[in-house]
């Protein structure tokens, strides 16, 4: 689509695009905050599910699109490195929110199991890697395992949250998902109302998600740059500003829960962006087209989200400069990832 365009235009059509990605997710925030309260959801269930798989639908174009063109590392590459991107972002927001560690005021048991679940769809696809090139019906067997285990997931996350068999100690720092009065704008709108809103932001989400990916297609052909850089480092990225911008929000508005599970909750919806990608590319297993440095960020995503379930855990007050000892570690994890990935490409 933009095959036409110089490398400038380019540059220029992908931060507009980043640009309504990033206004969407903001927007997207105060619906999801108004959804948790009319729904009795709670703040955690409704971040990792509707804003989680909301925020990421544009990721989720992104991979579908480069994957249907043959460009398995592009597509791969997208989804494992916008989940890195995405665990960095609540470092930005731990910093955002000075009162406390945020992963100490965000208490929640069932964005502790979320994670756990992270871990253990990101562990398939490096399984997928370590197994006889195989299909099914066009599919890796790992492709189908990715999205039981996930609905599977989701359902434990409902039930941990309405029967916890441990709950986090309460402290001053503890921020309670407790739901908010409404404006009077916002209360004279039916929930359905605010259901139809959001899916609209949504299916802009989904057009700028396509756009983008073209754009990120034509911007590795054009610079000569490696898929998994332009994957990893600018497409997951851009598609993943709606979180960041989501989570910021979310701080702002004291919606903490809201804030940490929107993260996780994305990170784990965008697993299944490999067994639909998977579905369309058509040259065979997607995880085996892939090479090592798209497994890299897989590594690298473990990594973080290994480190980010230990500080939901500890739940350390404070720490250096005011935030977390997770919070700096997760930005030195992603900030020596990005570097090696550089000096390899």
């Amino acid at each position: 689509m933009f095959a036409d365009l110089s490398l400038l235009p380019l540059a220029g059509l992908f931060v507009v695009l980043a640009g309504i990605i990033a206004v969407s997710g903001v927007l997207m925030t105060g619906y999801a905050d108004r959804l948790a309260d009319r729904t009795g959801l709670g703040e955690a269930i409704v971040g990792a599910v509707i804003l989680g798989a909301a925020t990421s639908l544009s990721g989720t174009v992104v991979s579908i699109s480069t994957a249907l063109e043959g460009r398995a590392s592009l597509a791969f590459s997208n989804s494992v490195g916008g989940i890195a991107a995405q665990t960095a972002f609540l470092a930005l927001a731990d910093m955002a929110f000075r009162r406390a560690n945020l992963e100490h005021a965000a208490a929640e048991l069932t964005n502790v199991f979320q994670g756990v679940l992270l871990i253990f769809l990101l562990l398939l696809p490096l399984g997928a890697m370590v197994t006889p090139e195989v299909t099914l019906l066009g599919l890796h067997p790992i492709s189908y395992v990715i999205p039981v285990a996930y609905a599977g997931g989701l359902l434990v996350s409902r039930a941990v949250q309405e029967k916890p068999m441990w709950k986090p100690v309460r402290t001053r720092q503890t921020r309670e998902d407790a739901p908010e009065e409404e404006d009077a704008a916002t209360a004279r709108r039916s929930t359905a109302r605010l259901f139809g809103e959001f899916a609209g932001l949504m299916l802009v989400m989904g057009i700028v998600g396509y756009l983008l990916g073209q754009a990120g297609s034509a911007i590795t052909d054009r610079a000569g740059l490696s898929a998994s850089l332009v994957g990893a480092l600018m497409t997951a990225v851009a598609t993943s500003l709606p979180e960041l911008v989501t989570t910021l929000a979310a701080v702002r508005r004291g919606a903490l829960q809201l804030a940490v599970g929107g993260i996780i909750g994305g990170n784990t919806f965008d697993t299944l962006f490999l067994p639909l990608s998977d579905a369309a590319y058509q040259d065979g297993s997607l995880y085996h087209a892939v090479g090592q440095q798209d497994y890299f960020w897989v590594v690298t995503a473990l990594l973080m989200s290994t480190v980010l379930i230990g500080g939901l855990v500890v739940r350390e007050r404070s720490g250096p400069g005011r935030i977390g000892v997770e919070s700096t570690l997760l930005l030195v994890i992603y900030g020596g990832a990005i570097a090696l990935q550089i000096l390899a490409s």
